[in-house]
């Protein structure tokens, strides 16, 4: 009885390890990046056949809903590590050295500067000085209003 419970119990803990030949669904980590197998845009599709941990075989994995992709960028940008011509833009021709030339442009000069702002006027002492300045007065220190405070008394230790 132990043991073919024990089996029992070794059976279902084995095998969940194995049920990983299915298929499986790719999300993708961050959004706006692609996943990409084999030319193809596996993003949100089925993969059949994936290779894992678990295999020792590498099979080809086949995509199920994918889009396949241009290898070579398609956009309206010029890269010149590709090898080809863009597509548009200027035809640089290059004028025989005999040709007659334009009348060359007039002079053009043009200059800028730059100064601190003027200081504002010294004030002088005042037209009508007052005649004379008054000092306050100070008696000593005052007593606070209120009851006078009686004087501490020594206590015995």
């Amino acid at each position: 009885m132990r043991v073919s419970l024990a089996l029992t119990i070794l059976a279902a803990m084995t095998s969940t390890a194995l049920a990983g030949g299915g298929f499986d669904i790719v999300v993708p980590n961050r959004p706006g990046v692609p996943i990409i197998i084999n030319g193809v845009d596996a993003s949100y599709a089925v993969v059949e056949s994936a290779m894992g941990l678990a295999r020792n075989d590498s099979m080809v994995p086949t995509v199920y809903g994918g889009r396949p992709i241009d290898p070579v960028p398609n956009v309206g940008h010029y890269y010149p590590s590709l090898g080809r011509m863009p597509g548009y833009g200027r035809l640089e021709i290059e004028p025989p050295a005999n040709r007659r030339l334009p009348q060359p442009a007039e002079s053009y000069h043009e200059s800028w500067s730059a100064h601190s702002a003027p200081l504002p006027a010294q004030s002088n002492v005042p037209v009508d000085p007052p005649p004379v300045i008054y000092a306050p007065q100070f008696n000593g220190p005052q007593r606070l209003p209120g009851p006078v405070p009686r004087p501490l008394r020594p206590r015995g230790h």
